[in-house]
């Protein structure tokens, strides 16, 4: 057994005998409370290492007893560790095509001037093919001059004929999937062109394009392919399409395909020589 000490500098730190006058040295209860109790509450402080010392020790840090990570140590910025500086940038436009397209100036006019001219053509030939208006053929006189040029399955190729001439001629009009529409029209005039040269009387090219002075075929036909190319403007449904706006390898490979299935159609169905 032992004997508790009634002395009151029993009760009191060391440093509070040496700082604390007589008349203030009073017991303060939570001084009881020994600071290596498993309870960090209201008793317990953490003290926060200065920023030019080293790793606190364990007994200096509170976050040992919450199995918690020290914080980092605060360090403050020095000459060796230079702030970078943002440099000032030159931020472009987000979509530079529409910029180049309101300088344009009267291009997208001349397009559709074009575009409308050749689709209102092809309209006018269609109906006169298809219904006999303003002193067509209609369908059946179509359909054997096809057979009398040498085309097989004219009955086929009557229907087809009509209707892609009719529905291109809209789709232009309209500026709407202008390098299909375009495409299927030098398909067309490819055959309309062969025809026509091989029914000349004296079998020779030649006199069709120089003597005779039949150049309006061919004119339609680079029309066409040059709407491939350049795409239909702004003035039209395509405006806010790709090949409208910067039209390249799309509208290109339009082209051959409309130059090949023109040609491929000539040898497979007529097969004659123009040339002849």
């Amino acid at each position: 057994m032992t004997s508790t000490s009634h002395d009151p500098r029993a009760w009191q730190r060391p440093e509070d005998l040496a700082e604390r006058p007589a008349s203030a040295r009073l017991v303060d209860p939570e001084d009881d409370v020994p600071s290596s109790s498993p309870y960090a509450g209201d008793f317990e402080t953490t003290a926060i290492p200065r920023y030019d010392s080293g790793t606190p020790s364990q007994e200096q840090s509170g976050y040992g007893l919450l199995n918690e990570p020290e914080p980092l140590p605060y360090v403050q910025p020095a000459g060796r560790h230079p702030t970078p500086v943002a440099e000032p940038t030159e931020i472009e436009p987000d979509d530079v095509s529409e910029t180049v397209a309101g300088r344009r100036g009267t291009q997208d006019l001349g397009l559709m001037l074009l575009r409308v001219a050749l689709g209102a053509v092809l309209i006018a030939h269609g109906l006169q093919k298809a219904f006999g208006l303003w002193g067509g053929q209609g369908l059946n006189g179509f359909q054997q001059s096809l057979a009398d040029m040498g085309y097989q399955y004219s009955n086929i190729l009557t229907y087809v004929g009509v209707g892609g001439q009719i529905g291109a001629g809209v789709l232009l009009v309209l500026g709407l999937f202008t390098p299909l529409a375009a495409a299927g029209t030098v398909a067309y005039l490819i055959n309309a062109l062969l025809a026509a040269v091989a029914a000349q009387p004296d079998g020779g090219y030649r006199a069709f394009f120089l003597q005779d002075g039949h150049e309006y075929l061919v004119m339609l036909l680079v029309l066409a392919a040059a709407l491939v190319l350049t795409g239909p403007g702004k003035y039209g449904f395509d405006a806010g399409r790709g090949w409208a706006r910067r039209p390249f390898v799309g509208s290109a490979v339009a082209l051959v395909l409309g130059i090949g299935v023109g040609v491929g159609i000539w040898v497979l169905l007529n097969g004659a020589n123009p040339l002849a």
